[in-house]
């Protein structure tokens, strides 16, 4: 059973790698943003609880994130496997998740990590652009569209986010590397963590990680 956590910094590629994952392996891919955005669409108790908080401006707190996170590893379309992406971020919440998978029977069973130079991902960061209306992802250096800022999935246009400089991602990466080193021990030693270098390129890193999760089907 595929039951996923993909790991990185910003800029290592867990979108490019997660949208093919979700194909390859007809697993869904659940990321908290999204999840709370489904949430509050839904109009679930769980999910009007998360729109009065953001509503206000206030962070969801762990306690109601991985009842949102066991709410949704519980629907029918997790049952073959699933790819997490942004959860966990602390050891309170691998603990939980932890606790959780095993009540609903859908333990974690890999921790993907892709790692990157920090110089390697402010030269990839800087080249961004996204597709606001599905989430595409692309490169002005290495990874361009077919037709100069737009989407080549969905034709939008593309746009760059206004935290993809030097400045904001340095302080992302300090936060991540803060509080990702202690999760990535905590995965080791229950021997669920596979390391990946984001540097081999988007084809050669998807053969080896293709290699290792059909070896874990």
């Amino acid at each position: 059973m595929l039951n996923i956590i993909l790991m990185g910094p910003p800029g290592a590629g867990k979108g490019t790698h997660a949208t093919w994952i979700e194909k390859q392996y007809q697993i869904p891919h659940i990321s908290t943003g999204d999840m709370f955005r489904e949430a509050m669409a839904s109009g679930s108790e769980l999910g009007n609880k998360v729109k009065d908080i953001i509503n206000r401006g206030d962070l969801v707190s762990d306690e109601l994130t991985c009842a949102l996170v066991k709410e949704r590893l519980s629907k029918p379309d997790c049952a073959a496997g699933y790819l997490l992406d942004g959860f966990p971020r602390t050891i309170p919440q691998a603990e939980a998740l932890e606790k959780m998978g095993k009540e609903i029977s859908r333990p974690v069973t890999l921790v993907v990590n892709i790692s990157c130079p920090d110089e390697e991902l402010i030269k990839r960061i800087g080249g961004r652009r996204v597709c606001p209306k599905c989430g595409a992802s692309f490169n002005v250096n290495s990874m361009k569209p077919k037709v100069e800022g737009i989407c080549d999935e969905c034709g939008a246009e593309l746009i760059q986010r206004k935290d993809d400089n030097e400045a904001s991602l340095r302080i992302r990466l300090e936060n991540y590397y803060k509080s990702t080193q202690p999760l990535l021990d905590f995965y080791k030693e229950r021997d669920l963590l596979a390391d990946f270098d984001g540097m081999l390129g988007k084809e050669k890193l998807k053969v080896v990680i293709t290699e290792l999760l059909d070896s874990k089907k």
